[in-house]
């Protein structure tokens, strides 16, 4: 199989342009074309992203390891829509820290949601911008279990 042939595939399974970056070099031996790196996409998928950034805590699936770590299925969904949630879920210290740009965090974040909330995001959902990103983020949470409890006791 030509190197060519196994970037695709890669591609086409959903590594991204990282991984299949990474492949070029092992697969030839030697790095890539400056030319072919300058081409490739700034980012990964958001799916990437959050397997590299949220995954380790979280779990692929989004299970994650209650109560230390919350699961990702429904509950953000619910809390997005309550008052406060919604800068909540960028203002938590994993979200907020995390090293990933304004747009990257926006993506990562509408992502999750659209994958492990979906049954619960409410049908006005607007997905989050850079911009909103950028502006709930300068303000960390200094007790995000707290706040939380808070927000999905007006849930109730």
């Amino acid at each position: 199989m030509k190197v060519h042939s196994q970037v695709e595939a890669l591609l086409r399974s959903g590594a991204g342009w990282s991984l299949a970056l990474l492949a070029v070099t092992a697969i030839a031996g030697e790095p890539p074309a400056a030319a072919t790196v300058a081409a490739a996409p700034a980012a990964d998928p958001p799916s990437i992203t959050y397997l590299l950034y949220c995954g380790g805590c979280h779990l692929r699936d989004g299970s994650g390891t209650p109560p230390e770590v919350p699961t990702l299925h429904s509950q953000p969904g619910i809390i997005e829509a309550m008052p406060g949630g919604r800068d909540y879920l960028i203002r938590v210290p994993g979200a907020a820290h995390a090293p990933m740009t304004d747009m990257e965090l926006a993506s990562v974040t509408n992502y999750l949601l659209e994958t492990f909330s979906s049954d619960t995001l409410a049908e006005d959902f607007q997905p989050y911008t850079a911009a909103e990103v950028a502006a709930y983020r300068r303000n960390i949470l200094a007790d995000p279990l707290a706040r939380r409890a808070e927000i999905l006791s007006k849930a109730r």
